[in-house]
């Protein structure tokens, strides 16, 4: 008798757990769905967002190197703030994850602080314009006729 009523006390547990898992699987998979939808759409505006700014760099003839670089900006920002969405979307607590990229963000930051300090020359060269390719100028001893403005150097003909 006391088999019995442990044999049917098991069955009905795991009766009770498939039950639950079916549940559970069935607010996951909408949960799932949903953050799967919110991914294709916003993949589709960010597209949309760039190819505009495209569009726009292009009509405003701006420099090339600068051009790219606010492209793939654009699209790396607007990519991980998808991200971080859909992440919570689907249930991931997104506090911690934000909180450990900005940690990061801040430790990379200090590791390059001198190539970050020759990044933002480069970018205000780009946005400033005070030299454009054909100009000739004279720095630290070297005169040259610029060739190329990059984000992190300036090629000179010399």
């Amino acid at each position: 008798m006391a088999a019995e009523e442990s044999t049917a006390f098991s069955v009905d547990k795991v009766e009770h757990y498939f039950q639950m898992m079916g549940e559970m699987a069935l607010g996951f998979g909408t949960k799932l769905l949903l953050a799967i939808i919110v991914w294709i759409i916003g993949a589709w505006i960010i597209r949309r967002i760039v190819n505009l700014v495209d569009l726009a760099m292009t009509k405003k003839k701006v420099e090339v190197t600068l051009h790219q670089f606010l492209l793939s900006f654009i699209n790396i920002l607007f990519k991980a703030i998808l991200i971080i969405i859909f992440a919570s979307m689907i249930g991931v607590e997104t506090a911690s994850l934000i909180a450990m990229l900005g940690a990061a963000g801040l430790a990379v930051g200090l590791a390059l602080q001198g190539s970050l300090a020759n990044f933002a020359g480069g970018i205000l060269i780009l946005f400033f314009k005070p030299l454009k390719a054909g100009d000739v100028i004279d720095a630290q001893g070297y005169v040259g006729i610029v060739q190329e403005i990059q984000i992190f150097n300036t090629i000179l003909r010399t």
